[in-house]
C-alpha cells in the first residue's frame, strides 16, 4: 500500500489509446473552447451595452454566461495540456484546486438555473408586484446568496477530502472530481460519503424542486390565461426550460456515475457522460437564449451589423417605463 505522504500526482488513464489522433483531439477541443469563448462573450457584451437588456431576466443569463466560462476555464486548460502529454496528469494541489472550481461550476449552474425559475414565476404569476419585488437590491441579493451558498457547501466538502490520507494516484477520468479523489483514500470515508448526499440535496435537489414548483403554479396560471399570454409565456420560458432539461440530464448522469456500478457500461461513453455537463451546457446556452429570445437577438444583429431592430414587447409580466 503506497503511503499517502507520496501521492504528490496524480495521474489520467482514460487518455491512453489516443496516440496518432492526439492532435486531432488537441485542435477539436481548442476549437471547442474557443467557440464557448466566442459566444458567451458576444452574449455578454449584447446584454451589457444594451441598457434595454438591463432587466432581471437578461442579467442572470449573462450570470449564467458568465458560469460558462467559469466553468470552461476550469476544464479545459487541464484538457488541453494533458492531450500533447506523454504522462496526463495533475498535481494534488492542482487537482484539489479543480475540484474546487468544476463543483462550484456545477453549484453556481444549478442555482442560477433555479433563481431565473423563480424570475419566470413571478413575472408571470404575480406581474403587478413583479417589478416592487425584483429591484435592483434584490436581484443583488439573490445573486450574492447563488454563488455564495455553494461556495460555503464545497468548501466544507474540500476541507474533508484535504484531510483524508491517499493510497492511491489514478484518476479514471479526464479532470479531477470529488469523488474520483475520495475514493482512492486507504482510510474510512463514510463521513464523505454522507456529506456527499447532503451536498446533493443542498445543491441539486433544493433547486430541482424550485424549478418544479415554479413552472407548476406557471403551467396552472398559463392554463387559464389567454391563447396570446400562453404564448408570451411560452416565448420567455421555452429557453430556460431547454436549459435547465439539458444540464439536468448531464448532472443526473454524473451523480449516478459516483453512486452505481456502471463498470458494465462502455468506457467511452462513461467517458462522455462525465463531460457532458461542463461541454454542452456552456455552448448551447447562448445558442438557445440567442435564438429563442427576440430581444437579443436582434440586439445581436445590431451590434454586429448595425441593423436596427423593431419595437419588442417585454416579457409577460414586466411593464415598459
Amino acid at each position: 500500500m503506497q503511503n499517502s505522504t507520496l501521492v504528490t500526482m496524480f495521474i489520467f488513464t482514460t487518455y491512453e489509446g489516443i496516440g496518432h489522433f492526439r492532435y486531432l483531439y488537441f485542435t477539436a477541443t481548442l476549437l471547442g473552447y474557443l467557440l464557448i469563448f466566442f459566444l458567451n462573450i458576444v452574449l455578454i457584451s449584447v446584454i451589457i451595452r444594451e441598457r434595454k437588456l438591463h432587466e432581471p431576466m437578461y442579467i442572470f443569463i449573462c450570470n449564467l454566461s458568465l458560469n460558462g466560462l467559469y466553468g470552461s476555464t476550469a476544464f479545459y486548460p487541464n484538457i488541453l495540456t494533458n492531450l500533447l502529454s506523454e504522462t496526463p496528469s495533475i498535481s494534488r494541489a492542482g487537482c484539489l484546486t479543480q475540484v474546487f472550481f468544476m463543483h462550484t461550476y456545477a453549484s453556481f449552474e444549478y442555482s442560477v438555473l433555479a433563481l431565473m425559475a423563480y424570475d419566470r414565476y413571478l413575472s408571470i404569476c404575480h406581474p403587478l408586484m413583479y417589478n416592487s419585488i425584483m429591484t435592483p437590491s434584490k436581484i443583488i441579493q439573490l445573486l450574492v446568496f447563488v454563488y455564495m451558498y455553494p461556495i460555503l457547501i464545497m468548501l466544507i466538502h474540500l476541507i474533508l477530502t484535504i484531510r483524508l490520507p491517499l493510497c492511491g494516484f489514478i484518476i479514471e477520468k479526464v479532470y479531477c472530481d470529488n469523488w474520483s479523489v475520495v475514493r482512492l483514500s486507504c482510510s474510512d470515508v463514510s463521513i464523505n460519503s454522507a456529506f456527499g448526499l447532503i451536498v446533493i440535496s443542498l445543491l441539486i435537489c433544493v433547486p430541482f424542486l424550485v424549478v418544479l414548483y415554479s413552472y407548476v403554479r406557471i403551467l396552472a396560471v398559463c392554463l387559464k390565461s389567454t391563447k396570446e399570454a400562453r404564448a408570451k409565456a411560452l416565448q420567455t420560458c421555452t429557453p430556460h426550460l431547454l436549459s435547465f432539461t439539458n444540464y439536468s440530464i448531464a448532472a443526473f448522469f454524473e451523480v449516478i456515475q459516483h453512486r452505481v456500478d456502471l463498470t458494465n457500461v462502455p468506457h467511452i461513453l462513461r467517458i462522455l457522460a462525465s463531460i457532458d455537463c461542463v461541454l454542452l451546457p456552456p455552448v448551447l446556452n447562448p445558442i438557445i437564449y440567442g435564438v429563442k429570445l427576440q430581444e437579443i437577438r436582434r440586439r445581436t444583429m445590431k451590434m454586429f451589423f448595425g441593423r436596427k431592430g423593431n419595437h419588442v414587447e417585454p416579457p409577460v409580466g414586466i411593464k415598459q417605463k
